[in-house]
């Protein structure tokens, strides 16, 4: 069983205020269970927060684990600290693209020589042929 502390709806609609519960997180938002910690009302300036500190360090004790609106109240009241974020934009995981080599061309900046290009085609390779060790120290110098 896996207990957690969260937060339990009540009132009229439009116009709610919650209770901070311990319960079984098969159980309903709504629904059944095991202890009342407190009342959170985020309608008032500042928002109400009443919660028993001992009763909720105990459950903190015990192993329950609290959502993450919780995790923020209990860290008001210096039960717990507060949830880490990450900090700045998060950027999401994409696989690299391949560059081919004219869009290599268009982003490299043009470079002048006086000199002809003294490769020959030993030096150059193949787009069927990978590059060798040598082909590549010729062409990074």
């Amino acid at each position: 069983m896996s207990v957690r502390i969260r937060l339990r709806r009540m009132g009229t609609r439009k116009k709610p205020f919650y209770r901070i519960v311990v319960a079984d997180q098969r159980c309903a938002r709504d629904g059944r269970f095991i202890a009342l910690l407190g009342n959170y009302d985020p309608r008032q300036d500042p928002p109400a927060i009443n919660l028993d500190t001992e009763k909720a360090a105990q459950w903190l004790k015990n192993g329950a684990q609290p959502s993450e609106v919780v995790r923020s109240i209990l860290a008001k009241h210096g039960l717990m600290e507060p949830a880490r974020r990450p900090q700045g934009p998060v950027k999401p995981v994409v696989a690299e693209e391949a560059v081919t080599p004219a869009a290599e061309v268009a982003q490299a900046p043009a470079e002048v020589t006086d000199a002809p290009s003294e490769q020959t085609s030993e030096e150059v390779a193949s787009p069927d042929q990978p590059a060798t060790d040598e082909a590549e120290n010729a062409a990074s110098e």
